[in-house]
């Protein structure tokens, strides 16, 4: 496989619009990971029920799932920024009520889990538009390392939030939404420096009905073989190949080496990602770009893996370490293919049911690995994860053949663009 070549155009953070599109996410991803430390730990306070941090993640999936489809709908018919500021706005209003409970403590969770409820509606909205607003940022060229430096540059959010929210508790839960609340506040200054310069198409619905719209998305994946691989890959393979959930018993049985260690270890994952997505916003994946992903998956298993039966620390995070960056290799290649191979018109619902495959595969993943540890013990549940992401690897190379023969990335763009000019 040819190594990638430095490009000759532009470098992707030069181009306006971009950075302040990059810091506002940076801001709001921040404000989202510090929330999350802060909320776990004043609800635990004030219950000692383990249960309680289970109905705190709910919470906020519940009326994510339920409002995906119509957010996705939304993103399609009006402006995607508009709906950017609308939806971080709520959820600076929900950092403004936890300040308010923080000021006059209940004594019960419930008005903590009504104020994450209402975040999670608003967060609803957050992921579809994120996605179906960065092609009207970047040009198309530029479009898969711009999603790689963003997706990179969100790993700050996940190593340095919680260790900021860890920071900032003792100095009060109040002093710590107010932060939160000035990073909600400052993503939504930048956002007003985002220039959209490819302007969305406007959704024609005719005498559809609401329901046509919503599940359009779902009939456009289902009919496009490509996007239907791409979606369904991520799902299976974190599905059965995620090891987060069984990370503290790691830590704690196997590894010995305390609630410091497993720090380290999920940071582990995530410093893999970053450092293979600024490789990746500067050296582009130029051919090949089917089989690279299969093989970034593939990797991912066989890290796993070896995490999975590895009794050293070190040997420990070098693994996670590489699972971090093969997934980011994987994000990279099937979020541009998904943004390229979708109509600007539909890249709103389709990001929607992206986003509720990612959820499902999250909060499924950690429910099956904590299912698979129970029955089988916590290393051969380990283990069968990595062998199923192997599996499910070979299934789909065979099973979606469209996906793998994808060459360049330009690809998929142009062959929607060719039914677009068909359809005319």
């Amino acid at each position: 496989m040819p190594l990638p070549t430095v490009d000759a155009e532009p470098r992707v953070y030069q181009h306006p619009g971009f950075a302040p599109f990059v810091l506002a996410r940076l801001g709001a991803a921040l404000a989202m990971q510090v929330q999350a430390i802060i909320v776990a730990w004043q609800v635990y306070a004030l219950t000692r029920d383990p249960l309680s941090l289970g109905y705190v993640g709910l919470a906020q999936f519940l009326p994510m799932v339920v409002l995906l489809l119509p957010a996705g709908d939304l993103v399609d018919r009006f402006d995607r920024r508009l709906i950017l500021h609308a939806s971080w706005a709520a959820q600076a209003v929900c950092s403004a009520l936890f300040i308010m409970l923080s000021l006059n403590p209940p004594d019960h969770a419930g008005p903590f889990y009504a104020v994450l409820v209402l975040f999670g509606a608003a967060r609803a909205f957050t992921g579809p538009t994120l996605q179906s607003l960065l092609p009207q940022i970047v040009p198309q060229a530029l479009l898969g390392k711009a999603i790689a430096l963003n997706s990179s540059i969100m790993k700050i959010a996940v190593i340095g939030g919680p260790m900021l929210g860890g920071l900032l508790y003792p100095l009060g839960a109040t002093t710590a939404y107010s932060v939160v609340l000035g990073c909600f506040l400052f993503a939504l200054a930048m956002l007003f420096l985002v220039p959209v310069r490819y302007r969305q198409r406007p959704l024609h619905s005719g005498d559809t009905t609401s329901w046509q719209r919503f599940t359009a998305g779902i009939l456009y994946i289902r009919h496009k073989p490509v996007i239907l691989g791409i979606i369904s890959l991520d799902l299976f393979a974190v599905l059965f190949g995620g090891v987060v959930a069984l990370l503290p018993i790691y830590a704690d049985e196997i590894l010995h080496v305390g609630s410091e260690g497993l720090g380290a270890l999920r940071s582990a994952i995530a410093l893999g990602a970053f450092v293979m997505g600024l490789y990746l916003g500067v050296r582009a994946i130029r051919r090949h770009t089917g089989l690279v992903m299969f093989a970034a998956v593939a990797i991912f298993g066989v890290a796993n893996l070896v995490f999975a039966l590895s009794t050293s620390f070190w040997l420990s995070l070098a693994a996670l370490f590489i699972a971090g960056a093969a997934d980011m290799i994987s994000v990279y290649v099937r979020l541009t293919l998904l943004q390229l191979a979708t109509p600007d018109e539909m890249r709103g619902r389709v990001n929607a049911v992206n986003m509720l495959f990612i959820g499902a595969s999250n909060e499924l993943g950690e429910f099956e690995s904590g299912i698979t540890a129970s029955w089988f013990g916590t290393v051969p549940a380990a283990v069968i994860g990595g062998v199923g992401t192997l599996a499910v690897v070979g299934l789909w190379m065979w099973g979606f053949p469209v996906l793998r023969r994808v060459d360049r990335l330009e690809d998929v763009a142009v062959e929607e663009d060719q039914h677009s000019a068909l359809r005319k």
